[in-house]
Formats: C-alpha cells, sequence, structure tokens
C-alpha cells in the first residue's frame, strides 16, 4: 500500500496471519484511514518509526520478536496508541501488554465492528489529549492534584507516591484522573468505559478490571477499592480492606 498523503490517518497493522491482517486492512481502509500491513515484529518495529502511524494494531505472537517486545521498541521511540490482538484469553499476558505501554487490548475472535470502534475510541482520546496539552501551553496550566501521597500533574501528566515517580501509560493515566475527580466515590465500570475509553456500550468491562490492576501493581493495592459487582473508588486512606479487582 502506497504511504498515506500528509494529514491521513494512519492505521499500522502487525499480523503474521495474511488473512486476518487483510481482513483488518480493508476494514480499517474503509473508515477512510491509510492502513499499511506488515507480518513480523522487527518489521513492524520500523515501520512504525518510518511511518509515524495515529494508532497501532499489533499480535502478541509474532515472529522474530514477539508483540510485547515490539509495543516497548515502539512506544520508546515515540508514544503512540497500540491496540494489541492476543490469541489467549490469559490475563498475565494482558498485564504484562498493559505494563509496556499498550492502551487497550482484544482477544481473538473478535468482530471487525469492535476493533473499529475501539481504535476510534483511541484515536478520539489521542486528540483530546493534543487539544487539552495546546490549551495548557495557551493558559495557566492546571495546578498539581495532591491527594495523600500521591501529587498528578495534569499539565505535565506525570505522577509521583511518597515522592517516587510512578511511570504511566496514558490511559492509566486518564483512568487515574477520572478516579482521582471522584474520591471515595465508587464509580461504575460503565461510567469508566465512556469517561476514560469513550465506549457507549458495556462490552469493554474487563478491559477496566485489567487496567485497575496495572494501577494497582504501579501505585499499590492500597488506593483503589473495589465494590464487587458495581466499580471501582479511589481511597488513599488505609483503612479499608482491598479487594482483588
Amino acid at each position: 500500500m502506497p504511504a498515506p498523503g500528509r494529514g491521513s490517518t494512519t492505521v499500522l497493522v502487525v499480523e503474521d496471519e495474511p488473512a486476518i491482517a487483510q481482513a483488518i486492512a480493508r476494514r480499517l481502509a474503509a473508515e477512510g484511514w491509510a492502513v499499511e500491513a506488515v507480518g513480523d515484529g522487527l518489521l513492524g518495529v520500523e515501520r512504525a518509526a518510518t511511518l509515524q502511524p495515529d494508532v497501532v494494531v499489533l499480535d502478541v505472537m509474532l515472529p522474530g520478536i514477539d508483540g510485547l517486545e515490539v509495543c516497548r521498541r515502539i512506544q520508546a521511540e515515540r508514544p503512540v496508541p497500540v491496540l494489541m490482538l492476543t490469541a489467549r484469553d490469559d490475563e498475565t499476558d494482558m498485564l504484562i501488554g498493559l505494563g509496556v505501554g499498550a492502551d487497550d487490548y482484544m482477544t481473538k475472535p473478535f468482530s471487525m465492528r469492535e476493533l473499529v470502534a475501539r481504535t476510534k475510541a483511541l484515536l478520539r482520546r489521542t486528540e483530546r489529549a493534543a487539544q487539552a496539552a495546546e490549551q495548557a501551553v495557551a493558559a495557566q496550566p492546571d495546578p498539581p492534584v495532591e491527594i495523600g501521597d500521591v501529587l498528578i500533574d495534569r499539565a505535565q501528566r506525570r505522577v509521583t507516591r511518597d515522592g517516587a515517580e510512578v511511570h504511566l501509560t496514558p490511559t492509566e493515566f486518564d483512568l487515574l484522573l477520572a478516579l482521582v475527580a471522584s474520591p471515595r466515590t465508587v464509580l461504575t465500570r460503565e461510567r469508566l468505559l465512556a469517561e476514560v475509553w469513550d465506549w457507549v456500550d458495556a462490552s469493554g468491562t474487563r478491559t477496566v478490571d485489567s487496567h485497575i490492576k496495572a494501577l494497582r501493581r504501579k501505585l499499590g493495592p492500597d488506593l483503589i477499592r473495589t465494590v464487587h459487582g458495581v466499580g471501582y473508588a479511589f481511597e488513599p486512606a488505609d483503612t479499608h480492606e482491598q479487594d482483588g479487582a
């Protein structure tokens, strides 16, 4: 596929199964996006550096280097939204993927309609973040949010706990902001999906759960309380019992 023109929305698909790669590329191209598909990990890293895509759809199982290493190298070069595809419904793989910078994941088999919806949501969130950054430059930056021993610098999108910096992915940062905006208030998974992922249905509640677990691994297990069957609350006090996601 020829290189996309300047100003186009570009998507890089890294998938080694030709039938799946072609189906994804055709469906995303139907949205008016410029799509390029490659079939191995090393080439995916190379094309991401050259193409500078707006979003990457990335399979975990790849020849050469696997998708987790591809994601790590891509994010080290330039932050970009990554939708990871996995053939296994394995939460460990999902958490590792989120830990190396993936923003979302889908388990095969998946519907093309949902793939498009999730890709659009990633693009909308990226656009909103860019607009917020531009507004921050033009206006007085928002003061940092301090709650307990957690300090959140919204202008620089940096988080520290007890003085130590915590490296969060863009999605984890947005999720933390949503929780901190209403401390000690239980937010449903559906509300978090709408506010953070910009989804209008509840099909991705497991995505919320996995990102919460990733946040707990980085910030500590004592800050986010689970209300089973409902959602989550940010509670910096250490007086509550900690449940699993």
